[in-house]
């Protein structure tokens, strides 16, 4: 077998919110991780649909970004967006 090539293997203490709150239609089960990687963005997984995403204000900006990454409709991805604005 090959020696193992890394492209980078390190490690750092991040911060790590679990927040889980129901909108009009469904449930949202979150953990929110702040690191330093991602150029002070944050990583959002989605518990309920194993959906996760790099995301920053400018994301929540971006018209149709949530609705693709989380597969959510546009109702839906609203209340995600309104809640990620607070925390992001």
């Amino acid at each position: 077998m090959s020696e193992r090539f890394f492209l980078y293997d390190e490690a750092e203490d991040t911060k790590s919110r679990y927040v889980s709150f129901m909108g009009e239609n469904q449930r949202f089960d979150l953990v929110i991780i702040t690191t330093n990687r991602y150029f002070g963005k944050k990583l959002v997984l989605n518990m309920q649909s194993s959906r996760y995403a790099v995301i920053g204000t400018d994301d929540l900006e971006e018209e149709g970004y949530l609705e693709s990454v989380f597969q959510l409709d546009e109702e839906d991805s609203q209340e995600l967006r309104e809640f990620l604005y607070e925390v992001i």
